[in-house]
């Protein structure tokens, strides 16, 4: 509840209310500005500290390029461990039967080995990776 004898009250009359001689209360003044000011003046050491890489720029962004999501031959073991454990690995012909194309994977790459055979469902493929999954008896369609 507002009363007549609160500190506001009292300073009413003097110059600064009670903020010191020179500007000390309205603004960004003590504070080196709002927001991000002065990074390249009075904050420089705060960037160099705490953001060398503010002001760089890296690379270019090239927008009609289509990010390509794969995986290599020597993940499918792991990926068909996991499937299997969430009971959603399908067989077909008695082969464990992978769709890639359903998971978000758009190419298969032949890095790595393999052991066990799997028939595989890409959009694309190398010809190592073809090479590989055949090599054990699996196919990729």
């Amino acid at each position: 509840m507002p009363h007549k004898f609160r500190k506001t009250r009292k300073k009413r009359g003097t110059r600064t209310v009670g903020y010191g001689r020179i500007g000390q209360h309205r603004g960004g003044g003590q504070r080196g500005g709002h927001g991000k000011a002065g990074r390249h003046k009075g904050k420089w050491s705060y960037v160099l500290r705490y953001e060398p890489d503010y002001f760089s720029k890296k690379g270019f962004y090239c927008p009609n390029q289509k990010q390509v999501n794969v995986m290599n031959v020597s993940e499918l073991e792991d990926l068909a461990a996991i499937l299997s454990r969430e009971n959603r690995l399908e067989e077909k012909n008695g082969i464990p039967f992978l769709d890639l194309a359903s998971l978000g994977i758009d190419k298969l790459l032949g890095l790595g080995r393999m052991t066990k055979p799997f028939s595989i469902k890409v959009a694309s493929y190398s010809e190592s990776a073809t090479r590989k999954v055949e090599e054990i008896g699996g196919k990729i369609n």
